[in-house]
């Protein structure tokens, strides 16, 4: 049976543990953890065209009450 080639711990670069797969220890995977918590990672959001587009007034498919 061969060996599978595990990928290296995403957060120190040294060899990922069974254990903790992807990270090499408990405190990567911490480290990680504290990093989506306090906002580190994010997904950047593109601001759909047609908003700008729309004014507040009118706004997309709502009626203005009298």
């Amino acid at each position: 049976m061969t060996a599978i080639a595990l990928k290296p711990c995403p957060i120190c670069g040294r060899p990922a543990a069974d254990k903790t797969r992807p990270f090499c220890s408990v405190r990567c995977a911490d480290v990680d953890l504290g990093r989506w918590l306090t906002g580190s990672y994010a997904i950047p959001v593109a601001e759909d065209e047609m908003d700008d587009d729309v004014s507040d007034d009118e706004g997309a498919g709502h009626r203005k009450m009298s």
